[in-house]
């Protein structure tokens, strides 16, 4: 399983450790990845994922999975998130 965020394609990145004495030694700057389970209003169905931490937080701040999902680049969504994004449009076409 790949360290990028489904929603947001944050992945890990690479830089120095600067010692004291400044020597330089590689590292890697990891993602803050957590497994949730989202819902999603238009499907009403729950769907696990592994997102950072700050999708997390934009997810709620967008209000919900859908809303998110609807204003996401595809670029940056994974190909599940692509075909949930999809759906939920899919669905909410169908309702208006």
């Amino acid at each position: 399983m790949s360290r990028v965020c489904e929603l947001t394609a944050k992945g890990v990145q690479s830089g120095n450790n600067v010692s004291h004495a400044n020597n330089k030694t590689r590292r890697r700057f990891l993602p803050n990845l957590l497994n949730v389970t989202l819902i999603s209003d238009a499907l009403g169905q729950r769907y696990r994922l592994r997102v950072s931490a700050a999708a997390l937080r934009t997810v709620e701040h967008r209000g919900g999975l859908d809303q998110f999902l609807l204003k996401a680049k595809d670029d940056e969504l994974s190909m599940r998130a692509r075909l949930l994004k999809r759906q939920v449009a899919k669905k909410l076409a169908e309702a208006a």
